[in-house]
């Protein structure tokens, strides 16, 4: 499992000729599925991103968690996070998990994140064509793997 975790103070969603969901200061999540991730990618996931210590303190040192703040969050399905451009000039994108085996996981990553969160998780439209913005705020953007699980 694989995500771009970006600290906002604003993001959204569009899809489908204007649906729309937004939040306020937290983070954005693009989350890329791969072949094989299940519960244990998606325990570890969830709780790293609910932990980081991303926002500032009193002090203005990065020390609060997304938990710490009660900041929002949303979370868009992003299958492009595994392209391959070793070769040529069109990305492969046989690192992603296929759609039908990575729906059920980007689902229960997103109950998972819910739960740790203690709050509902704004998301994107699953397999629609979308239109994301952001103000990030920082900028801070970090890229996340989850361990390889034997």
């Amino acid at each position: 499992m694989r995500a771009v975790v970006q600290r906002v103070l604003k993001a959204g969603v569009s899809a489908e000729g204007g649906r729309h969901a937004e939040i306020g200061p937290g983070v954005l999540v693009l989350l890329g599925v791969a072949p094989g991730d299940g519960d244990a990618e998606i325990a570890w996931m969830s709780h790293k991103i609910a932990a980081l210590r991303i926002f500032s303190d009193r002090e203005g040192k990065m020390n609060l968690s997304l938990r710490d703040t009660g900041g929002d969050a949303m979370v868009v399905s992003q299958f492009t996070l595994y392209a391959d451009t070793t070769r040529g000039n069109r990305p492969g994108f046989s690192g992603s998990a296929g759609f039908e085996a990575a729906l059920p996981v980007y689902e229960h990553f997103i109950r998972n994140f819910e739960r740790q969160l203690e709050k509902p998780v704004q998301t994107g439209w699953y397999g629609a064509e979308m239109q994301v913005f952001l103000v990030n705020d920082g900028p801070v953007t970090l890229l996340i793997d989850s361990p390889e699980h034997t």
